[in-house]
């Protein structure tokens, strides 16, 4: 008689809400952001802050509900080898469309500075164009004014930029060290260097939000032209994947408090250093093409 083939157990989560909820957050927070931005920069009230709040509301139940329902299935000891691979797997698929994400606004940046400069400025045989489309220009970058004669200034990379650039590097390091001691069954160590990496990084959002205010009283605003508009749209997107990694941080920080993560099984950790380390390297680049060059 055969031996009866083992096969390997693999759980299959029950229909979830969170899905749909996080789909219907997301969209309140993009229509609510875009109105919000275009009333205040028109000096009018309106919906768009109440429905962005909404939004960030529902965005923050949607997280706190799903990590609950996550925590518990693997504490709970439902899952297999062969669906922890499949968490890496799908982890790194995220990674790598973020990276998309990133590299198609850079890609933004790299055709405004070196094609569609240069051509409007009548580089090649191009050389009415700029007397035809705007008598005068020069192509030069960043671009501190628009057609219509708007004027901003350049942010420059000393100061708040470096100082951040210097916390996020720390950061990874410190983020770093606490994956070591949780790989070494140091909880101290790791319980230590997590919240240190916390830290740094509310610090760097608060900066950022300094670096902002500073920014418009300087007179570089989302209508200042496609500098101003490239420069806080690389910066703000980044500054909304830091929140988010922050985010991600404290509730590996709470659950390292209550014993959870071994040696041997802590993906959810591994999971969030990558995001970390990844957001850390996206600054870098986002410093040295935006602020220095």
């Amino acid at each position: 008689m055969a031996q009866q083939e083992q096969y390997e157990k693999y759980y299959v989560p029950e229909q979830s809400i969170w899905p749909i909820v996080g789909a219907v957050a997301l969209f309140l927070i993009a229509v609510g952001a875009g109105n919000f931005t275009i009333e205040v920069s028109k000096g009018k009230e309106g919906f768009g802050g109440w429905i962005l709040l909404a939004g960030i509301v529902m965005l923050i139940v949607m997280v706190t509900g799903w990590f609950r329902n996550q925590i518990h299935e693997s504490m709970s000891g439902l899952y297999s080898a062969q669906l922890g691979r499949s968490y890496r797997q799908g982890m790194a698929w995220f990674i790598f469309s973020e990276v998309m994400f990133f590299a198609a606004f850079f890609g933004a940046l790299f055709y405004a500075r070196m094609i569609a400069i240069p051509w409007l400025g009548g580089s090649s045989n191009n050389a009415m164009t700029n007397e035809v489309l705007w008598p005068g220009f020069e192509a030069v970058w960043p671009l501190l004014q628009t057609p219509g004669g708007t004027e901003s200034t350049q942010m420059g990379w000393f100061g708040l930029p470096l100082i951040n650039t210097l916390l996020l590097l720390t950061s990874s390091i410190t983020c770093h060290y606490a994956h070591v001691g949780l790989e070494q069954n140091k909880r101290k160590q790791l319980s230590w260097m997590l919240g240190l990496t916390i830290i740094l990084g509310c610090i760097f959002l608060a900066l950022q939000v300094e670096e902002y205010i500073h920014a418009y009283d300087i007179g570089l605003t989302l209508d200042s032209g496609l500098y101003g508009n490239t420069f806080f749209m690389l910066t703000g997107f980044h500054g909304m994947h830091v929140t988010l990694g922050t985010v991600i941080l404290i509730v590996l920080w709470f659950r390292v408090q209550k014993g959870h993560f071994t040696p041997d099984n802590h993906f959810a950790f591994q999971a969030g250093s990558w995001y970390w380390h990844f957001v850390d390297v996206v600054w870098v680049m986002l410093f040295f093409f935006v602020y220095i060059l």
